[in-house]
């Protein structure tokens, strides 16, 4: 009778040794780790990241601490510039110099134009429209946080204007230009706005919108000689940690929704 193939394999045949290696597929295309570890972890068991790399721990949050740090940068230089004006500091000698050098240099006609985009009536309902579409769209904790900062801003403006008593460049006998509450208004209200408005745009047209518009406001309130360069940045200053607080909540309201947690989704649950 023939030998079978399996038992020509199986046989008691000692005399071969150890078993040899097979230079087929299966170790040509043994895996290997990164990381130095043996490769015991079942296929599966560790979840890829969002760049498809295996063997690394889910994605991290954005850093808290960068607005922290950005906030805390403001106030430092804002409590810098508000010395420097009380005690009539040597940073007061380049302003006035910038001031003169800048006033009446354009038409008062534009610039009054300009300074006008930081007037209530036209800057605050830009504001308000954009809360209303944010709240419609279900983001009412961000609609909420620019309402709250546009109620801040004449509560931390007045209280400074009244304590530095600063005069205007073209009228020294008055006094209440620092900061400057034109741009205070326009910063929180126009960037506010594009704060909200820009998850739903398919580009970064409402930031740009909102920092020309800021922009020409602070432009023209020195221009015109309503305002010195320092009151218009101590503003600026002043209002970033609002809108910071503006970008958290909106960053927020879009980690709260499902399906934009921004996790990969779970292998047992389709995508949605």
């Amino acid at each position: 009778m023939s030998e079978t193939p399996r038992s020509r394999d199986s046989g008691g045949d000692t005399s071969t040794g150890l078993p040899q290696h097979r230079s087929g597929h299966a170790f040509a295309h043994t895996p290997h780790r990164s990381d130095g570890r043996s490769p015991q972890t079942p296929r599966g068991a560790r979840q890829p990241d969002l760049g498809g790399r295996p063997g690394t721990i889910p994605p991290v949050p954005g850093r808290p601490a960068t607005p922290l740090l950005i906030a805390a940068l403001c106030g430092l230089f804002f409590s810098l510039v508000t010395w420097q004006v009380l005690v009539s500091g040597p940073l007061l000698t380049p302003d006035h110099a910038l001031s003169r050098t800048l006033v009446r240099t354009v038409p008062d006609s534009v610039t009054e134009r300009l300074s006008d985009l930081g007037d209530i009536p036209v800057a605050v309902p830009v504001l308000i429209l954009a809360m209303a579409y944010s709240a419609r769209r279900g983001r009412a904790l961000a609609a909420g946080a620019a309402g709250l900062a546009m109620a801040l801003v004449p509560a931390l403006v007045i209280p400074f204007k009244a304590w530095t008593a600063r005069p205007g460049p073209l009228e020294p006998w008055a006094a209440g230009y620092f900061p400057s509450g034109h741009t205070a208004t326009a910063a929180v209200a126009y960037l506010g706005a594009a704060l909200l408005v820009r998850p739903y745009a398919r580009r970064a047209w409402p930031t740009a919108a909102a920092l020309v518009l800021t922009g020409a406001t602070a432009v023209g309130l020195v221009l015109r000689g309503w305002h010195w360069p320092l009151d218009v940045l101590a503003s600026l200053l002043l209002c970033t940690p609002l809108l910071l607080g503006v970008a958290w909540a909106v960053r927020r309201g879009r980690t709260d929704q499902p399906g934009r947690t921004g996790q990969p989704p779970r292998p047992d649950q389709p995508p949605k």
